[in-house]
């Protein structure tokens, strides 16, 4: 249930939930310590989380959940950017550009990617949504049908494997009884709108249940805010899952297509003149990228007797991407160049093998595991012109010309992983340690612009201890200490500088040592948590050059990210409830020999400040038809645009109106909302395309937009 309905639903249930919590708290004080969560930090080692709040009260990480209900009611339900405001140190910003998808960064790890998602690991359902390489889509991601997302912060994000300067975890519902059928439509400016269906439910009856199953399915469509922005997107997403005697079985399966122009970034003499306007290359190029995704996956587990279990999850996929760039014919004249479309086929697989024990052990709650984790995408990699004819004068633009780039690209994890973590009623001490594995290789077949061929690999022992300290019945101190491994993408190492051919073997992996402190409380009607955090980084992985379809990755020394991460909800009477989130995030290039990268100097893409506060208002009036008022501000910081510092998108204040109701009638419930984004109309930056080498860095933000939706719900 969203945070706002578990304080506002009928008869004044936010007593209830302080009831709730004071009893939650007395058990907490009194009953023995409960087993570690399933999962823990490695939960995605199978399709199951930890879904135990008082299991991450008794953790040393940093990890904020929000719930389905949280994640849908009164939004679009379209972009993982709309509900995840409240969590702090996460930055994830809507480019108003479904070709590229969002900007995701935790803590400043992940701010350079131009499009896609970088440097942050992503799972649905335990099964990566990222590649092996790093990059990952949060596209796929299926709102409609999601439990909670977790979002894990910190030095455990690490054990997720390398490039993981945080992780961000959605687990769908599980099916119950009695089957429930959800209908949704939502509609909002620019032409957008969405239309969703979910059933759940279970076979059997209580006294013999069989399989439990979850069916997602929906589209989206939209306009666009600018001329050649317009987009669709339709996805299924299915699970089944059944409990047997000691264990459980779970099958999933997710099918997603996709199809966006893309407006591309403006200048900022285009920005100033007129932010919706779209860039003419755009046009004239008709940019644009087509998504066809298809993946399986199994879990299993098993107990063994004794504390003992095994634990398996294995998943197979395959991706299709065809992009449109809108490099001039020209600047496609030089050999090297791979042209300007980009035709890519991805197959991959991977597998999740781990052993378990839990017992108590010196009056604590011990859990113990150790297990491996292998993944690999085979990528076909193919490059065409984007125009006909001879270059100097070609006879038509914006479509698939003579053939520049034929290569088999390849990446390979092999990580094994230890965890124990030691659990009583006033101390948890927990740690881990992983080795990362990871292979790139590449098999030329064009070879007349030279031989792209080559392999590099990357191997670092990645450890992480942390520890919680009871201070008092309802206050904590907790901490951890760890490292951090971020490997180029496939794509950020298959150039090297100066037009030389192979894969850029110069390139290292960033290396990181991260810490945090903090202090977490809760208390009748509220919780807050309180954390510093420093992350030191050698190696960081920026753009050297690039042009013709050709950009060159480097690394520029050191860097360094220091912060503080607030966050709080507080319930005022019983009818309103306040909720917040503050991040300070100061990172700056500290050390490097490359004029290009100056020491003092900012990371791009990362605001130095950002903050959310929604008020939810539920009167005694509204409460027969389930009705929450909220007003949401969000604040985002200055943003620069490049690693030089020369220019940077303003800071800005967005606020947002919204209400939603719930009716219940017999065997229906029907819930409607409206939402007011940007209030104020404010002129902004949604978010920045990071060194684009066009000086295109400029994505604009949506003005005052209207939005409303209708769901209908039956169970039987």
């Amino acid at each position: 249930m969203n945070r706002a309905d578990r304080a506002f639903a009928p008869a004044h249930p936010l007593a209830w939930g302080a009831a709730l919590l004071a009893a939650a708290s007395a058990q907490a004080q009194t009953a023995s310590p409960p087993p570690v969560a399933d999962g823990g930090a490695l939960a995605p080692v199978v399709i199951t989380g930890s879904g135990e709040t008082e299991a991450r009260w008794r953790g040393s990480a940093s990890v904020d959940v929000v719930d389905g209900r949280e994640l849908r009611d009164g939004r679009l339900q379209i972009n993982l950017s709309e509900g995840l405001g409240r969590v702090p140190g996460l930055v994830i910003r809507n480019r108003e550009n479904y070709a590229q998808d969002l900007q995701v960064s935790v803590r400043g790890a992940g701010s350079r990617a131009t499009f896609g998602v970088r440097g942050v690991r992503l799972f649905v359902d335990g099964i990566p949504a990222s590649a092996p390489d790093g990059s990952g889509q949060a596209a796929n991601f299926p709102l409609g049908s999601a439990d909670r997302i977790e979002v894990v912060r910190g030095p455990f994000a690490s054990l997720y494997g390398a490039s993981s300067g945080g992780a961000i975890l959605l687990y769908t519902e599980d099916g119950r009884q009695p089957t429930e059928w959800r209908s949704g439509l939502a509609l909002a400016g620019n032409g957008l709108w969405r239309l969703s269906t979910q059933l759940t439910g279970q076979t059997g009856d209580a006294q013999s249940p069989g399989w439990s199953y979850t069916l997602d399915t929906g589209r989206f469509e939209t306009d666009g805010l600018r001329p050649q922005s317009a987009a669709n997107r339709s996805t299924t997403n299915a699970k089944l899952s059944r409990a047997h005697e000691g264990g459980r079985t779970v099958l999933v399966f997710n099918r997603q297509t996709a199809f966006a122009l893309d407006p591309q970034g403006l200048d900022r003499a285009q920005l100033n003149a007129n932010p919706e306007q779209t860039t003419p290359q755009a046009i004239a190029f008709n940019t644009r990228k087509s998504v066809a995704q298809t993946q399986f996956g199994i879990a299993w587990d098993q107990a063994l007797g004794g504390g003992h279990k095994i634990e398996l999850m294995g998943y197979a996929g395959q991706r299709r991407v065809v992009q449109f760039q809108s490099i001039p014919p020209t600047a496609q004249n030089p050999a090297t160049s791979p042209g300007a479309v980009i035709d890519l086929d991805r197959d991959y697989w991977g597998f999740n093998a781990r052993w378990r024990l839990q017992r108590e052990w010196q009056g604590g709650q011990l859990d113990l595991s150790a297990g491996l984790a292998a993944d690999r995408q085979d990528d076909l990699r193919r490059g065409y012109n984007n125009y006909t004819g001879p270059a100097g004068a070609p006879t038509a633009i914006g479509v698939q010309g003579n053939l520049r780039r034929d290569e088999t690209n390849r990446a390979d994890t092999l990580d094994p992983y230890l965890r124990a973590a030691w659990v009583r009623e006033a101390l948890t001490l927990e740690g881990g340690l992983r080795h990362v594995n990871a292979e790139y290789r590449s098999s030329d077949r064009f070879l007349s612009n030279g031989n792209d061929s080559g392999e590099v690999s990357y191997s670092r022992t990645l450890p992480v201890v942390g520890a919680r300290w009871q201070l008092a019945p309802q206050l904590q101190l907790f901490g951890s200490v760890g490292q951090g491994f971020e490997t180029p993408t496939l794509n950020e190492a298959s150039y090297r500088a100066g037009g030389a051919s192979g894969l850029n073997t110069a390139l290292n992996a960033a290396r990181s040592r991260s810490a945090e402190l903090g202090l977490r409380g809760r208390h009748t009607g509220g919780l807050w948590n309180a954390t510093l955090f420093d992350i030191q980084t050698r190696d960081e992985i920026v753009v050297e050059s690039s042009s013709g379809g050709r950009t060159v990755f480097t690394n520029a020394g050191r860097t360094a990210r220091r912060g503080l991460e607030l966050s709080a909800e507080q319930a005022l009477g019983s009818e309103w409830l306040l909720s917040g989130a503050y991040t300070y995030l100061r990172a700056r290039y500290e050390a490097s020999a490359d004029a290009r990268f100056p020491a003092g100097n900012a990371l791009p893409g990362v605001p130095a400040q950002q903050l959310y506060a929604q008020l939810a208002w539920s009167p005694a009036w509204a409460q027969a038809v389930g009705g929450v008022f909220t007003l949401e501000a969000r604040h985002t910081g200055r943003v620069y645009v490049n690693d030089l510092n020369t220019d940077a998108a303003a800071s800005h204040t967005l606020f947002a109106l919204g209400a939603r109701f719930e009716q219940v009638v017999g065997p229906w419930t029907w819930r409607q909302f409206v939402r007011v984004d940007n209030l104020t109309d404010r002129r902004h930056v949604g978010s920045v395309i990071v060194n684009d080498g066009n000086n295109r860095f400029f994505e604009p933000g949506a003005g005052r937009t209207l939005a409303a939706g209708v769901e209908f719900v039956r169970r039987f």
